[in-house]
């Protein structure tokens, strides 16, 4: 009997030591590099020494497909963390990712479903329609005429996981030479975890049905249904959904701009409250709209799902109250469940700068933008930069992991909102989400769809 292309004691790329030993060494390679242009440009300085520096880092990864990619721009997007030189230029890594080629696309498509791959649909498209950091997508038609989206893994990135978590800790040290007013330990633990999951096909689409199944009876907010038949660890086939990406709205009617900034929010925040998890990757290419004047949005791309324990969602709930109602106690007993130690009134202080600039929106019963004359690129970062410069004055904080997330999501749609330009009463929006809250009701709803779903 032939071999099973699924069966794991024939996958030639569990984790293969010596594909970890060739992954450190290009890594190394290029770390090195950028840590020798650092003491370079550090010891020559001058004001352009921030770009020459980020710069010189870009080189080094923008060779790499993969995990360490896909953390530098995770970290590029929370604001200030990086100097603006460094997240602009790791900015571009998501933007610029080229596809591989067609006979990459054969051996994987051979490997995922058997020599006979090709006679599985009716037609499959050579050139990839998207690519990522960690993988790309090539259009096909299923034997019964659905239109597919075929997401395929680049190869042996589970040892680059494994290789680049360990070199990632000597590139957090090297902005930690910067500026040590944040630790990002924690971060880096949860960025590992998220791209192991991130790897795993199969929990992407039991995630993908999961949200799925949440929006249900839903026109407005559709999601893609995964094909087992044609998917494993590495591959997933998904129905395609066709649509056009936000920036094509830009120049549309206010109208058309408020009801695409109303799904955006719905689809991120309805699932946080009511189920804890939440779309992590909230970047421009994991949503687009169909229909009539953008009568739909298309949520796609569920490898980066966040889910959280219900103590956090609460936690999430209990300061929006407590900023409500200038509640102190309430304020620092949110900030305890989200896993922020040591805390005391300065720490607090400077907490509650950056809180109530993401709840700041949601704090307002009007009909406003999120942010007045702010571009999207520069959303957060002046009030990052205040928190940065108080705490170095009060010394470093550890951020708690579960905050990364929550976080990138926050940014990311404000992001999107002042794309749009669009005017919501925003704590309208919120409120109506929270309808029914409780942490013990998550809790229970939470654990009956993940164990229905097969999630750990």
């Amino acid at each position: 009997m032939a071999d099973d292309p699924r069966d794991p004691s024939k996958d030639p790329e569990r984790n293969r030591l010596a594909g970890r030993v060739s992954r450190f060494a290009k890594v190394g390679a290029g770390l090195s590099g950028a840590a020798v242009s650092y003491g370079a440009n550090s010891l020559f300085g001058g004001d352009s020494a921030d770009a020459r520096n980020a710069k010189a880092l870009r080189a080094a990864l923008g060779g790499l497909k993969g995990p360490l990619m896909k953390a530098a721009q995770m970290f590029a997007t929370v604001p200030d963390l990086l100097p603006p030189e460094f997240a602009a230029e790791l900015a571009e890594l998501q933007t610029n990712a080229p596809a591989m080629g067609w006979p990459f696309v054969r051996r994987r498509m051979a490997a995922e479903l058997g020599p006979d791959w090709a006679s599985r649909f009716r037609s499959f498209e050579h050139e990839a329609a998207a690519a990522a950091s960690l993988g790309q997508v090539h259009r096909a038609v299923a034997p019964d005429g659905r239109a597919l989206a075929v997401k395929l893994q680049y190869p042996d990135m589970q040892s680059a996981v494994e290789s680049d978590l360990g070199q990632l800790r000597a590139l957090i040290g090297l902005f930690k030479r910067m500026d040590g007013s944040i630790d990002p330990s924690e971060m880096i633990v949860e960025v590992g975890d998220r791209l192991r999951e991130e790897l795993d096909y199969e929990r992407e689409a039991r995630l993908m049905a999961v949200y799925g199944g949440f929006f249900t009876g839903r026109d407005d907010i559709r999601v893609p249904e995964p094909v087992p038949a044609l998917s494993t660890k590495r591959l997933l086939s998904m129905t395609w959904l066709e649509g056009r990406g936000l920036l094509a709205f830009k120049d549309a009617p206010q109208e058309t701009r408020d009801r695409i900034a109303a799904l955006l929010f719905e689809a991120w925040w309805s699932p946080m409250t009511h189920l804890g998890i939440i779309h992590g990757d909230p970047h421009l290419g994991n949503y687009t709209f169909g229909g009539e004047g953008a009568a739909h949005l298309n949520l796609l791309d569920f490898g980066c799902i966040r889910i959280f324990p219900p103590r956090f969602v609460a936690g999430v709930v209990r300061l929006y109250r407590a900023l409500s109602n200038d509640d102190r106690a309430e304020q620092v007993e949110a900030y305890r469940s989200w896993g922020f130690a040591n805390l005391n009134d300065d720490l607090v202080d400077v907490l509650n700068v950056w809180a109530r600039f993401i709840y700041g929106p949601l704090l307002d019963d009007r009909v406003r933008s999120v942010a007045d004359d702010v571009p999207p690129g520069e959303y957060g970062r002046r009030e990052a930069f205040k928190v940065r410069q108080a705490l170095k004055a009060k010394g470093p904080v550890l951020i708690p992991r579960e905050f990364v997330f929550m976080d990138r999501a926050a940014i990311g749609l404000g992001a999107a909102f002042l794309h749009l330009g669009a005017r919501h009463n925003w704590k309208a929006l919120f409120e109506k989400s929270l309808e029914g809250f409780s942490e013990e009701v998550l809790a229970q709803r939470q654990a009956a769809v993940l164990s229905a779903a097969g999630v750990a």
